[in-house]
């Protein structure tokens, strides 16, 4: 008989393969289904559903997962070193760079989600970014006037903006990432807003 640790873990691993393979799948095929997803995690449906009752479910552990891939790579970024409109671009790429690797991020990060489920899922990273647009605020390197949580939506809503040109095919990334890097040097740059 197995001990429920034993089962706790086979469970476990069972939701992960379902995650894995949901990643990958998503990726290349947005539209696929749960039947789909338990065929390449190498599981039954049943076992699917058991894990994630809903694909709306599955899609927001895909989505968390990510953000969570997201939050480690900005992490491992070292934004305490060196200057922060620095900081804030590693920032950025070490996002983008999880974006290339799970293109599933760009496609499903686009889906509507509840206004509370967008704001609680950003909160990780909307701290990383308002720690090191504080530093530049200190250091003269940002504007300081606009409210630190305008200039934190604004990132986020400029990065969103850069990977929906990227979803919609009207920009490759490279071009897309430099858009958004410029752009939002000039938007924090002190002196940028109107007179």
């Amino acid at each position: 008989m197995n001990s429920p640790p034993r089962r706790r873990a086979d469970a476990e691993r069972s939701r992960t393969a379902v995650l894995d393979a949901a990643i990958q799948l998503l990726g290349e095929r947005p539209d696929a289904g749960m039947a789909a997803v338990a065929a390449a995690a190498g599981v039954t449906r049943q076992t699917v559903y058991a894990h994630f009752p809903s694909r709306d479910d599955l899609l927001t552990a895909v989505v968390d997962h990510m953000t969570e891939r997201v939050t480690r790579e900005m992490d491992a970024a070292g934004a305490e070193e060196g200057p922060a409109p620095e900081a804030l671009l590693r920032l950025l790429d070490a996002a983008w760079r999880v974006s290339e690797e799970y293109p599933a991020l760009i496609r499903l990060g686009g889906r509507p989600t509840p206004p509370e489920e967008g704001r609680s899922r950003h909160e990780p990273i909307a701290d990383r970014i308002a720690r090191v647009l504080q530093r530049g605020r200190d250091a003269g390197d940002f504007d300081p006037e606009p409210a630190l949580s305008w200039q934190v939506a604004a990132v986020i809503a400029l990065g969103h903006a850069a990977g929906e040109e990227i979803r919609a095919g009207r920009m490759p990334t490279t071009a897309a990432t430099a858009a958004l890097h410029s752009g939002l040097l000039r938007l924090l740059a002190p002196g940028a807003q109107e007179p």
